[in-house]
């Protein structure tokens, strides 16, 4: 899957390498339409370089970083030592997603490649990628796509395809409340206190909690971001809390480190 256009200078750019000199390297830039790259030796490696071929080889796929543009030469000066290996995984990983979410678009709309190309074209011009437009549709459903400029089939067809495709991605966090009854039926206000930390209303975060040995209990939170994570495990534990104290008790929140 390929885009029209041009990087710009900054980007992160998935590249093969299609010839090597012992000045550099020339590269066709992957997710672009005819977009070639050349990577200056000094851009290659930090330090001194013996022998360029023990950095960058025919055929190898590198993760650059667009140095300069010039669209009237059609040229692209390329960075492969400004690119740390936490840099490079996440796009790598970015672009296999892209390469997925195109498979899952060719297979909707197999035969129609005018509407292939439209509802592409429409998504990558309003989204950072294709499967970041999934991803979005995935989280928040049709409406997310509304927006959007594509066509009301259009945008059931991709809901479907994030519903079925895309893994919603989630964090997860744990704290600690520590729960101390002091009444005769203090095991069933401890009981009771529990069911109210586990009854905020959050449908996009799940709570776990477990006992962990008294007076301590232990709340899990699984939701879409940290914010969201850390919002629903204090009302969680301030629900708990609130009622043991109401109830003659004590309570007190410890968050895991």
């Amino acid at each position: 899957m390929q885009r029209e256009g041009w990087p710009e200078p900054g980007d992160l750019v998935v590249c093969t390498v299609d010839q090597v000199l012992d000045f550099g390297a020339f590269v066709t830039l992957d997710e672009y339409v005819d977009r070639k790259g050349f990577i200056h030796i000094s851009e290659v490696a930090s330090g001194w370089i013996k022998y360029i071929r023990d950095h960058v080889r025919e055929g190898q796929k590198i993760v650059c970083k667009v140095l300069n543009v010039d669209k009237s030469k059609h040229h692209i000066d390329l960075s492969l030592k400004d690119v740390n290996e936490h840099q490079r995984r996440e796009k790598i990983q970015a672009w296999k997603a892209d390469l997925k979410a195109w498979k899952w678009l060719q297979m909707a709309y197999e035969g129609r490649e005018e509407d292939l190309k439209r509802v592409k074209d429409t998504l990558m011009k309003n989204y950072s990628s294709l499967y970041g437009a999934l991803e979005e549709a995935a989280m928040s459903g049709e409406e997310s796509l509304s927006e959007s400029g594509l066509t009301e089939e259009d945008i059931k067809i991709i809901s479907r395809l994030a519903k079925e495709n895309v893994k919603i991605p989630t964090v997860e966090i744990s704290g600690y409340v520590d729960l101390r009854s002091f009444a005769p039926d203090g095991v069933e206000i401890i009981k009771k206190a529990l069911k109210q930390a586990k009854r905020i209303r959050d449908k996009d975060a799940t709570l776990e909690i477990r006992y962990v040995g008294a007076p301590r209990y232990r709340i899990k939170v699984i939701a879409p971001d940290y914010k969201h994570a850390e919002a629903a495990l204090k009302k969680s534990a301030q629900a708990a809390i609130k009622y043991i104290e109401q109830h003659g008790g004590e309570g007190a929140f410890v968050r895991e480190a």
